[in-house]
Protein backbone atom coordinates (compact mmCIF):
# COMPACT_ATOMS: atom_id res chain seq x y z
CA UNK A 1 0.00 0.00 0.00
CA UNK A 2 2.93 2.28 1.01
CA UNK A 3 4.65 1.62 -2.51
CA UNK A 4 1.36 2.54 -4.23
CA UNK A 5 0.68 5.71 -2.60
CA UNK A 6 4.15 6.63 -3.34
CA UNK A 7 4.12 5.50 -6.78
CA UNK A 8 1.07 8.15 -7.09
CA UNK A 9 2.42 10.49 -5.39
CA UNK A 10 5.04 10.27 -7.58
CA UNK A 11 2.83 10.26 -10.90
CA UNK A 12 0.85 13.38 -9.71
CA UNK A 13 4.20 15.12 -8.95
CA UNK A 14 5.28 14.33 -12.69
CA UNK A 15 1.74 15.26 -13.95
CA UNK A 16 2.05 18.89 -12.07
CA UNK A 17 5.83 19.37 -13.08
CA UNK A 18 4.07 18.40 -16.81
CA UNK A 19 1.45 20.74 -16.45
CA UNK A 20 3.92 23.64 -15.22
CA UNK A 21 6.43 23.18 -18.49
CA UNK A 22 3.12 22.70 -20.78
CA UNK A 23 0.40 25.19 -19.25
CA UNK A 24 2.32 28.11 -17.60
CA UNK A 25 3.51 30.95 -19.46
CA UNK A 26 6.86 31.69 -20.17
CA UNK A 27 9.14 34.11 -22.31
CA UNK A 28 10.52 37.55 -22.90
CA UNK A 29 8.81 40.39 -21.81
CA UNK A 30 10.39 42.55 -24.24
CA UNK A 31 10.77 41.88 -28.58
CA UNK A 32 12.78 39.18 -28.93
CA UNK A 33 13.28 37.18 -32.81
CA UNK A 34 14.38 33.84 -33.60
CA UNK A 35 14.97 33.11 -37.05
CA UNK A 36 13.75 29.19 -38.34
CA UNK A 37 16.42 28.00 -40.70
CA UNK A 38 14.46 25.81 -43.40
CA UNK A 39 14.50 22.04 -42.83
CA UNK A 40 15.10 22.76 -39.35
CA UNK A 41 14.04 19.63 -37.10
CA UNK A 42 11.56 19.81 -34.04
CA UNK A 43 14.37 18.90 -31.69
CA UNK A 44 16.83 21.76 -33.04
CA UNK A 45 13.70 24.14 -33.16
CA UNK A 46 13.27 23.51 -29.52
CA UNK A 47 16.90 23.87 -28.65
CA UNK A 48 16.78 27.05 -30.54
CA UNK A 49 14.05 28.96 -28.63
CA UNK A 50 15.17 27.59 -25.09
CA UNK A 51 18.82 29.39 -26.04
CA UNK A 52 16.41 32.36 -27.05
CA UNK A 53 14.47 32.41 -23.58
CA UNK A 54 11.47 31.92 -24.90
CA UNK A 55 10.67 28.28 -23.70
CA UNK A 56 11.39 27.01 -20.33
CA UNK A 57 11.95 23.55 -21.70
CA UNK A 58 12.40 22.24 -24.81
CA UNK A 59 11.08 19.01 -23.31
CA UNK A 60 7.69 20.36 -23.19
CA UNK A 61 7.99 21.00 -26.68
CA UNK A 62 8.71 17.07 -26.90
CA UNK A 63 5.32 16.47 -25.26
CA UNK A 64 3.51 18.96 -26.98
CA UNK A 65 4.28 16.14 -30.19
CA UNK A 66 2.57 13.90 -28.96
CA UNK A 67 -1.03 16.10 -29.46
CA UNK A 68 -0.12 18.22 -32.15
CA UNK A 69 0.43 16.78 -36.02
CA UNK A 70 2.55 19.28 -38.46
CA UNK A 71 5.39 20.72 -39.58
CA UNK A 72 7.48 23.75 -38.41
CA UNK A 73 7.33 26.26 -40.72
CA UNK A 74 10.75 28.18 -41.44
CA UNK A 75 10.66 32.22 -41.13
CA UNK A 76 11.68 34.82 -38.42
CA UNK A 77 9.10 35.15 -35.82
CA UNK A 78 8.75 38.13 -33.19
CA UNK A 79 8.11 37.49 -29.44
CA UNK A 80 7.20 40.64 -27.11
CA UNK A 81 5.23 38.64 -24.46
CA UNK A 82 5.21 35.40 -22.32
CA UNK A 83 2.91 32.56 -23.69
CA UNK A 84 2.31 29.49 -22.78
CA UNK A 85 4.44 26.62 -24.86
CA UNK A 86 1.29 25.81 -26.91
CA UNK A 87 0.90 28.98 -27.93
CA UNK A 88 4.54 28.84 -29.19
CA UNK A 89 4.22 25.42 -31.07
CA UNK A 90 1.02 26.10 -32.73
CA UNK A 91 2.10 29.34 -33.97
CA UNK A 92 5.40 27.56 -35.53
CA UNK A 93 2.82 25.20 -36.66
CA UNK A 94 0.66 28.01 -38.61
CA UNK A 95 3.87 29.25 -39.86
CA UNK A 96 2.95 33.20 -38.29
CA UNK A 97 6.48 34.87 -39.21
CA UNK A 98 6.91 38.31 -38.68
CA UNK A 99 6.98 40.64 -42.01
CA UNK A 100 7.27 43.84 -42.64
CA UNK A 101 4.90 46.20 -45.03
CA UNK A 102 6.30 47.47 -48.33
CA UNK A 103 3.99 49.79 -49.30
CA UNK A 104 4.10 51.07 -53.48
CA UNK A 105 1.18 53.93 -53.79
CA UNK A 106 -0.19 54.10 -57.73
CA UNK A 107 2.44 56.17 -59.57
CA UNK A 108 5.67 54.90 -58.56
CA UNK A 109 8.57 53.91 -60.75
CA UNK A 110 11.10 51.48 -60.54
CA UNK A 111 13.17 54.23 -58.63
CA UNK A 112 11.00 54.95 -56.39
CA UNK A 113 10.30 51.45 -55.55
CA UNK A 114 13.89 51.10 -54.80
CA UNK A 115 14.22 53.67 -52.23
CA UNK A 116 10.78 52.55 -50.47
CA UNK A 117 12.50 48.97 -50.67
CA UNK A 118 15.74 50.32 -48.87
CA UNK A 119 13.72 52.86 -46.19
CA UNK A 120 11.92 49.56 -44.70
CA UNK A 121 15.51 47.74 -44.58
CA UNK A 122 14.90 44.90 -47.17
CA UNK A 123 17.62 45.46 -49.81
CA UNK A 124 20.28 48.18 -51.11
CA UNK A 125 18.22 50.77 -53.51
CA UNK A 126 20.87 50.08 -56.20
CA UNK A 127 20.87 46.11 -55.49
CA UNK A 128 17.09 45.86 -55.77
CA UNK A 129 16.99 47.69 -59.34
CA UNK A 130 19.57 45.47 -60.37
CA UNK A 131 17.51 42.71 -59.58
CA UNK A 132 14.62 44.68 -61.44
CA UNK A 133 16.51 44.72 -64.91
CA UNK A 134 17.49 41.16 -64.29
CA UNK A 135 14.29 39.42 -64.10
CA UNK A 136 12.23 40.20 -66.61
CA UNK A 137 11.11 36.93 -67.39
CA UNK A 138 8.89 37.73 -65.02
CA UNK A 139 6.61 39.32 -67.46
CA UNK A 140 7.19 36.74 -69.98
CA UNK A 141 4.16 36.34 -71.73
CA UNK A 142 2.53 39.85 -71.34
CA UNK A 143 4.43 41.28 -73.86
CA UNK A 144 4.76 40.84 -78.25
CA UNK A 145 7.15 37.56 -78.89
CA UNK A 146 10.50 39.01 -79.25
CA UNK A 147 10.03 41.65 -76.76
CA UNK A 148 13.28 42.39 -74.56
CA UNK A 149 11.97 44.92 -72.12
CA UNK A 150 14.86 47.10 -70.11
CA UNK A 151 12.75 46.46 -67.17
CA UNK A 152 9.72 45.61 -65.06
CA UNK A 153 8.60 48.78 -64.74
CA UNK A 154 4.74 49.07 -65.27
CA UNK A 155 3.92 45.71 -63.53
CA UNK A 156 5.31 46.17 -60.29
CA UNK A 157 1.55 46.76 -58.91
CA UNK A 158 0.97 49.13 -56.84
CA UNK A 159 0.12 47.86 -53.49
CA UNK A 160 0.96 47.20 -49.69
CA UNK A 161 2.99 43.89 -49.19
CA UNK A 162 4.26 42.19 -46.62
CA UNK A 163 6.90 40.64 -46.79
CA UNK A 164 9.70 38.38 -44.43
CA UNK A 165 12.80 40.35 -43.77
CA UNK A 166 14.61 37.87 -45.10
CA UNK A 167 12.57 37.93 -48.70
CA UNK A 168 15.01 38.01 -51.48
CA UNK A 169 14.83 40.78 -54.21
CA UNK A 170 13.16 38.04 -57.08
CA UNK A 171 10.55 36.96 -53.90
CA UNK A 172 9.29 40.70 -54.09
CA UNK A 173 9.32 41.26 -57.57
CA UNK A 174 7.49 37.85 -57.96
CA UNK A 175 5.30 38.93 -55.97
CA UNK A 176 4.41 41.98 -57.02
CA UNK A 177 4.02 40.72 -60.91
CA UNK A 178 1.90 37.99 -59.56
CA UNK A 179 -0.45 40.75 -58.39
CA UNK A 180 -0.31 42.72 -61.98
CA UNK A 181 -1.86 39.53 -63.78
CA UNK A 182 -4.01 38.79 -61.22
CA UNK A 183 -5.50 42.45 -61.77
CA UNK A 184 -5.06 42.59 -65.70
CA UNK A 185 -7.10 38.98 -65.63
CA UNK A 186 -9.44 40.75 -63.32
CA UNK A 187 -9.90 43.82 -65.49
CA UNK A 188 -9.81 41.68 -68.80
CA UNK A 189 -6.75 43.53 -70.14
CA UNK A 190 -6.42 42.25 -73.93
CA UNK A 191 -3.69 40.32 -74.17
CA UNK A 192 -2.47 41.42 -77.41
CA UNK A 193 -2.89 44.64 -76.66
CA UNK A 194 -0.95 44.59 -72.84
CA UNK A 195 1.91 46.77 -73.73
CA UNK A 196 -0.18 49.68 -75.11
CA UNK A 197 -2.33 49.83 -72.58
CA UNK A 198 -0.25 49.80 -69.44
CA UNK A 199 2.34 52.87 -71.02
CA UNK A 200 -0.81 54.54 -71.51
CA UNK A 201 -2.06 53.78 -68.29
CA UNK A 202 1.26 55.30 -66.99
CA UNK A 203 1.09 58.34 -68.90
CA UNK A 204 -2.09 58.52 -67.33
CA UNK A 205 -0.97 57.96 -63.27
CA UNK A 206 1.70 60.84 -63.80
CA UNK A 207 -0.43 63.35 -65.85
CA UNK A 208 -3.60 63.12 -63.69
CA UNK A 209 -4.55 63.16 -59.97
CA UNK A 210 -8.50 63.12 -60.12
CA UNK A 211 -10.04 59.56 -61.16
CA UNK A 212 -12.59 61.47 -63.22
CA UNK A 213 -10.51 63.30 -65.58
CA UNK A 214 -8.17 59.90 -66.13
CA UNK A 215 -10.89 59.05 -69.13
CA UNK A 216 -10.78 62.33 -70.51
CA UNK A 217 -7.24 62.70 -70.37
CA UNK A 218 -6.90 59.11 -72.38
CA UNK A 219 -8.98 60.68 -74.95
CA UNK A 220 -6.62 63.52 -75.40
CA UNK A 221 -3.98 61.16 -76.11
CA UNK A 222 -5.42 58.70 -78.33
CA UNK A 223 -6.93 61.77 -80.52
CA UNK A 224 -3.08 63.21 -80.68
CA UNK A 225 -1.49 59.38 -81.32
CA UNK A 226 -4.02 59.88 -84.43
CA UNK A 227 -3.37 63.23 -85.63
CA UNK A 228 0.36 61.97 -85.41
CA UNK A 229 1.21 64.98 -83.27
CA UNK A 230 3.64 64.50 -80.12
CA UNK A 231 2.41 63.15 -76.77
CA UNK A 232 4.49 66.52 -75.30
CA UNK A 233 3.79 65.24 -71.93
CA UNK A 234 6.68 66.32 -69.06
CA UNK A 235 6.71 63.00 -66.89
CA UNK A 236 8.23 60.92 -69.53
CA UNK A 237 11.01 63.86 -69.69
CA UNK A 238 11.34 63.64 -66.35
CA UNK A 239 11.73 59.58 -66.58
CA UNK A 240 14.36 60.04 -69.68
CA UNK A 241 15.99 62.09 -67.24
CA UNK A 242 16.13 59.68 -64.59
CA UNK A 243 16.88 56.91 -66.75
CA UNK A 244 20.06 59.05 -67.57
CA UNK A 245 20.89 59.71 -63.97
CA UNK A 246 20.36 63.26 -65.06
CA UNK A 247 17.01 64.41 -63.43
CA UNK A 248 17.81 67.65 -61.07
CA UNK A 249 14.78 68.34 -59.62
CA UNK A 250 12.98 70.66 -62.59
CA UNK A 251 12.30 70.22 -66.40
CA UNK A 252 15.50 72.55 -68.47
CA UNK A 253 15.17 73.50 -71.64
CA UNK A 254 18.08 70.82 -72.43
CA UNK A 255 15.83 68.32 -70.82
CA UNK A 256 13.37 68.81 -73.83
CA UNK A 257 15.84 68.50 -76.28
CA UNK A 258 16.94 65.48 -75.12
CA UNK A 259 17.40 62.89 -78.17
CA UNK A 260 15.93 59.89 -75.72
CA UNK A 261 12.97 57.59 -77.22
CA UNK A 262 11.16 58.40 -73.80
CA UNK A 263 11.47 62.52 -74.84
CA UNK A 264 7.65 62.71 -76.29
CA UNK A 265 8.40 66.36 -76.52
CA UNK A 266 10.81 65.01 -80.18
CA UNK A 267 9.14 61.68 -80.70
CA UNK A 268 5.83 60.56 -81.55
CA UNK A 269 3.83 58.11 -80.51
CA UNK A 270 3.62 56.56 -77.14
CA UNK A 271 7.37 56.26 -75.08
CA UNK A 272 9.12 52.41 -75.89
CA UNK A 273 8.15 51.29 -72.01
CA UNK A 274 5.81 52.31 -69.06
CA UNK A 275 7.46 55.60 -67.00
CA UNK A 276 6.04 54.38 -63.63
CA UNK A 277 3.62 51.35 -62.57
CA UNK A 278 -0.47 52.66 -62.48
CA UNK A 279 -3.19 51.61 -60.50
CA UNK A 280 -6.48 50.34 -61.06
CA UNK A 281 -8.23 53.69 -62.36
CA UNK A 282 -5.52 54.44 -64.91
CA UNK A 283 -5.44 50.80 -66.22
CA UNK A 284 -9.06 51.03 -66.82
CA UNK A 285 -9.12 54.93 -68.33
CA UNK A 286 -6.19 53.54 -70.79
CA UNK A 287 -8.74 50.67 -71.73
CA UNK A 288 -11.66 53.04 -71.74
CA UNK A 289 -10.95 56.53 -72.82
CA UNK A 290 -13.74 58.99 -73.17
CA UNK A 291 -14.64 59.99 -76.72
CA UNK A 292 -14.09 63.82 -77.22
CA UNK A 293 -12.25 66.24 -79.17
CA UNK A 294 -9.97 67.79 -77.04
CA UNK A 295 -6.39 68.31 -78.18
CA UNK A 296 -4.57 69.86 -74.89
CA UNK A 297 -4.95 69.86 -71.18
CA UNK A 298 -2.93 71.68 -68.45
CA UNK A 299 -3.43 71.75 -64.54
CA UNK A 300 -4.98 74.40 -62.68
CA UNK A 301 -3.57 75.61 -59.29
CA UNK A 302 -7.10 73.40 -57.68
CA UNK A 303 -5.11 70.70 -58.53
CA UNK A 304 -8.08 69.91 -61.95
CA UNK A 305 -7.34 69.40 -65.32
CA UNK A 306 -8.35 72.36 -67.67
CA UNK A 307 -8.78 71.14 -71.32
CA UNK A 308 -8.74 72.51 -75.31
CA UNK A 309 -9.76 72.04 -78.32
CA UNK A 310 -7.04 74.10 -80.31
CA UNK A 311 -3.81 75.88 -79.32
CA UNK A 312 -5.09 79.21 -78.87
CA UNK A 313 -7.64 77.95 -76.30
CA UNK A 314 -4.51 75.77 -74.39
CA UNK A 315 -2.26 78.82 -74.35
CA UNK A 316 -5.06 80.95 -72.35
CA UNK A 317 -5.45 78.08 -70.20
CA UNK A 318 -1.58 77.77 -69.21
CA UNK A 319 -1.18 81.27 -69.14
CA UNK A 320 -4.32 81.43 -66.29
CA UNK A 321 -2.42 78.53 -64.13
CA UNK A 322 0.47 80.38 -64.52
CA UNK A 323 -0.85 83.74 -63.02
CA UNK A 324 -2.39 81.56 -60.57
CA UNK A 325 0.97 80.13 -59.31
CA UNK A 326 1.98 83.42 -58.49
CA UNK A 327 -0.98 84.42 -56.14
Amino acid sequence: MKFVLTLFLLLLLAAGAAAFLIYIPYGPSSETFVDIPPRTGATAVASLLRKNGIIRSRYAFALLRLTRDGTFKAGEYRFDHPAPPGEIYDRLLRGDVYTRALTIPEGYNIFDIAAAVESAGFAKRDVFLAAERQHTELIAGLLPPNTRPASLEGYLFPDTYHFSPHATQLQMLTAMVHRFRQTSTQLGLDPANMAHTVIMASLIEKEVGQETERPLVAGVFVNRLAKSMPLATDPTVIYAALLDNRWRGTIYASDLQSPSPYNTYKHTGLPPGPICNPGVASLRAAMNPSPTDYLYFVSDAAGHTRFSVDLKEHAQQVQAYRQAEKH
